[in-house]
């Protein structure tokens, strides 16, 4: 059993590209970030550069699990089997700060426990529970149960300022740090994959898709103003930005949705999306 480490994003693509392609749902956002590291550069995310992984049972075998990590963000695990993962947090354990340094991990909930579970038992560190997700597929999709005022757009460049000030408070209120938001914005509007609902001649509503990967995008961020809440926007907004993602060829559209907030993971089941698995992100201290 046995982990290849890497720098190089095309070592990675040429190691684990086939594995990532097969499971695109389970992988949707290994498949999403290295889609932009190749588009965008390996600075996307930050000056520090990525580290990428790959897991056979036996040298030269086929894969069954990868991960990556892109600083500052925490090591994100694809599909794997829990012995991958524990193996996989013994091998940077041991690597030390020269290679990679862990200071939290997120993915399925089964791989990032037995993550953790090895982690701690290698450093001692004590972990904490950063947030809890639902990782949903759509199914059939419907109408909402009460469709929203007003009417949907693709975001333009106009709408530059608004939709980085909704982004930022989005990601402050599901407590995520996220550097470049102004890149990330200008990169969707020029890609056509932010939305806005507009409501009495104003918007009310963001959604925005990732581009459609091996058949796969995934629906991102989802926000309303919390004066505007309550009116069905995030609904309507959805359900436009999935039907969307459809028309330009993706057979599987998926989103997350964090366990802590029943309303949201009531109003995506009512628009035809389906749960997949649950998602853990946990933290880690000396």
């Amino acid at each position: 059993m046995t982990w290849t480490l890497t720098t190089s994003l095309d070592d990675f693509r040429a190691g684990a590209g086939g594995f990532l392609d097969a499971r695109p749902v389970e992988n949707t956002v290994l498949l999403t970030v290295v889609h932009r590291l190749a588009e965008h550069g390996l600075d996307v995310f930050g000056e520090r550069p990525p580290v990428f992984g790959w897991w056979s049972r036996e040298p030269g075998g086929p894969v069954e699990g990868a991960f990556l990590r892109t600083p500052p963000f925490s090591p994100r695990l694809g599909v794997m089997p829990d012995e991958a993962a524990a193996g996989l947090a013994a091998e940077l354990a041991a690597a030390g700060a020269g290679f990679t340094e862990v200071d939290g991990v997120a993915g399925g909930e089964s791989a990032v426990r037995a993550f953790a579970a090895a982690w701690q038992a290698a450093t001692g560190a004590a972990e904490s529970v950063r947030s809890s997700e639902r990782l949903y597929r759509l199914g059939e999709l419907t109408e909402p149960p009460r469709p929203p005022a007003g009417r949907h757009r693709v975001a333009a460049p106009a709408d530059r300022e608004l939709l980085i000030a909704w982004y930022e408070a989005f990601l402050l209120e599901v407590g995520v740090q996220l550097p470049g938001v102004p890149r990330s914005v200008d990169e969707r509007v020029a890609a056509g994959l932010l939305h806005l609902w507009e409501d009495g001649g104003h918007p009310v509503a963001m959604a925005g898709n990732s581009p459609v990967i091996v058949g796969m995008s995934r629906i991102g961020p989802v926000y309303t103003p919390p004066e505007r809440r309550g009116h069905g926007y995030a609904s309507g907004i959805t359900a436009v930005a999935s039907a969307y993602a459809r028309a330009r060829g993706a057979s599987e559209v998926l989103l997350y949705t964090d366990l802590a907030n029943p309303t949201s993971n009531s109003i995506y089941q009512k628009i035809g999306y389906r749960p997949v698995e649950d998602c853990l992100a946990l933290d880690f201290r000396r």
